[in-house]
């Protein structure tokens, strides 16, 4: 880099330092955090980079191993997290070059997606656009009954059965992000929010994330095997505020005791590195949603352009694939395809709306003249991500 500044790979001996800017730059709890990533072998050293002058680290960001999982298929994707930069050495493109690494990085492990938590706007210089809603945090407006119900603090051993709870819960989406092995063992040592087990006769039925009682006590995460349970959540936690769950027994359950949720928008960022190889390993998706749409004894090709380039999707029989790329496609209509700015793929493969959603929002998104097929190919799709960090 310039004026010798140095971008490397994190070591041992960075520790202290990158805690202090992180402390520095955040809260005590992101060294903690950075900590735990470091020294677990699911990512080690490795998952970290630095940008130093001389012996002084001055920018940090790490990325982790994460999976999305659509329609049942499993997308290799990668979150970037822990970002500082010192206040002295801002405005000089480090965290620019810190991304760049992070993205390399990404796709050498083979990740598709990248998924993160970031400060409004900022990220898109990075290539990144917002297209999966967060769950709007929503006051907690009246205490529901928990009583036949005991709650205490998880803890490692019982990661077995988090999972299995989270996975009932998320299984109902179109689209999930459940946590790493790697991260439930930092979840369960880390100091910012603490997982929380509801048993009903020593038998384990609901879990949870809280903050701690000094940023507000919020209930997320919410997982439930009945109304009770999620009931007894709610209440043993004590918290004031929830992240909402549409779509969830926990989310259901206690959507009567939430306050109205606030107008403004909330998404996570998504970045799609490589279009073609993304499509490509959707394609069994794509087949399906084809079989189940009416078209599993139909042939021809779906032509999607991103006006400066363009795809083609063959299928026949149930199947689609291999993934045809193609250039400039300006009119998509008259070669029977549909029309979707590049920035809205990652909305238009990941987000709520689905092809006939956008539409409805952009004028420069439209299905053309096959818009049965287009819309079969592109659904509105519900998600539920489990991140790091609390959204």
């Amino acid at each position: 880099m310039t004026d010798g500044l140095v971008l490397r790979t994190a070591r041992p001996e960075d520790l202290d330092q990158i805690g202090a800017l992180l402390t520095d730059r955040g809260e005590p709890a992101d060294a903690v955090d950075h900590r735990l990533v470091v020294e677990d072998p699911d990512a080690g050293w490795e998952a970290c980079a630095v940008v130093v002058d001389g012996d002084k680290v001055v920018s940090t960001a790490t990325l982790l191993d994460e999976t999305l999982v659509l329609n049942g298929l499993e997308i290799p994707a990668g979150q970037v997290e822990l970002v500082a930069t010192d206040r002295a050495y801002e405005g000089r493109g480090l965290v620019r070059a810190l991304m760049g690494w992070a993205h390399e990085r990404s796709a050498a492990r083979g990740q598709l997606v990248n998924v993160m938590l970031g400060i409004p706007y900022f990220y898109r210089q990075f290539g990144y656009t917002y297209a999966i809603p967060i769950s709007a945090t929503r006051p907690v407006t009246g205490r529901p009954d928990g009583a036949g119900h005991t709650l205490r603090e998880a803890t490692a051993d019982d990661i077995p059965t988090m999972v299995r709870l989270q996975d009932a819960e998320q299984g109902r989406a179109d689209l999930r992000m459940p946590h790493s092995p790697g991260l439930w063992r930092w979840l369960v040592a880390r100091d910012g929010s603490t997982e929380w087990l509801v048993e009903r006769d020593g038998v384990p039925v609901a879990t949870g994330r809280t903050t701690p009682p000094e940023e507000g006590a919020r209930l997320c995460e919410a997982a439930a095997v009945d109304e009770a349970a999620a009931h007894a959540l709610l209440a043993l936690t004590g918290a004031t505020e929830m992240n909402e769950r549409p779509g969830t027994v926990a989310g259901e359950a206690l959507e009567p005791f939430l306050g109205p949720a606030p107008e403004d928008a909330s998404s996570y960022y998504v970045r799609i590195g490589d279009p073609i190889a993304l499509l490509e390993h959707l394609r069994p998706v794509f087949g399906k949603r084809l079989a189940d749409g009416g078209f599993a004894d139909r042939e021809g090709e779906a032509v999607v352009s991103f006006y400066r380039s363009h795809v083609r999707l063959p299928f026949k029989a149930g199947e689609v694939g291999p993934i045809v790329p193609g250039g400039t496609m300006q009119a998509p209509g008259a070669a029977g395809g549909a029309g979707v700015a590049p920035d809205m793929l990652a909305s238009l493969l990941f987000g709520p709306h689905g092809l006939k959603g956008l539409t409805a929002r952009f004028p420069d998104v439209y299905p053309g003249p096959n818009a049965d097929l287009m819309h079969t190919l592109f659904p509105p799709v519900r998600g539920d991500l489990m991140t790091f960090y609390i959204p």
